[in-house]
């Protein structure tokens, strides 16, 4: 288990009052001398978008790129092609089996929510714990499924150590967009904007859609950062 390698405190979080809302906290990127964006995606349960992963690498464009640990165990070659570029690619947790931090009896996007701060707490540890076990680090970011959470639990995640992997652009809307949608909202990306996308959808036009901003980006002078070189400003 994960806990051998790295202490996490209980946390817990009372039911009694948690808020039936949910938030998705910003996050932007501090000031920095050249401007820079974060690319961060998502690998969700599904596959492996080669098609992007190859593009970025090709391009030298550094990303963010938050793993469950299912993704992990049914995409080995992708992993193995992430684990070729730790140059480029930070590997960080998106959780065990995908649950949203989300208190209460519900779903959102389709998806059941972890219901209590113990299994959300299982969540997070078990997704650490997977990504330790494939590449030997420690992941410093969590991203909860949804990029939602119950605000209650936000404070006891940082204190197991995590910074809350938000965002401030939606580049493809959960890979729905087709990919001169995805390009457009890319190309309008502004210095410290934290660019959410997905890795896992290579059948979706919006990962081609993806790579083509990127590109876009990096063609105008942008720089292209990880979120463990920064700290959470949300």
């Amino acid at each position: 288990m994960f806990l051998t390698r790295r202490a996490f405190g209980t946390g817990a979080v009372s039911m009694a009052t948690a808020s039936p809302a949910t938030i998705a906290p910003p996050l932007r990127l501090p000031p920095a001398a050249r401007p820079a964006v974060a690319l961060t995606l998502d690998a969700c349960p599904g596959a492996f978008d080669e098609r992007l992963a190859h593009a970025l690498a090709d391009n030298g464009i550094a990303a963010t790129i938050f793993l469950t640990a299912l993704w992990i165990r049914m995409n080995p070659d992708g992993l193995a092609f992430l684990l070729a570029h730790r140059d480029l690619f930070s590997l960080q947790n998106h959780g065990a089996r995908h649950l949203p931090p989300i208190l209460g009896n519900r779903s959102v996007y389709g998806l059941k929510a972890a219901g209590t701060w113990d299994a959300i707490r299982t969540e997070i540890v078990a997704g650490a714990d997977a990504i330790y076990d494939a590449s030997g680090g420690n992941p410093t970011w969590y991203r909860g499924a949804s990029a939602l959470y119950s605000p209650e639990v936000l404070d006891p995640i940082r204190k197991m150590g995590f910074g809350i992997g938000g965002f401030s652009l939606n580049a493809d809307m959960g890979a729905s967009l087709s990919a001169g949608a995805v390009a457009s909202r890319i190309a309008k990306a502004q210095d410290g904007d934290v660019i959410l996308g997905h890795i896992n959808q290579p059948l979706r036009p919006s990962g081609t859609g993806i790579a083509a901003g990127a590109a876009a980006l990096k063609r105008q002078g942008m720089d292209f950062v990880w979120l463990p070189s920064v700290a959470e400003n949300n």
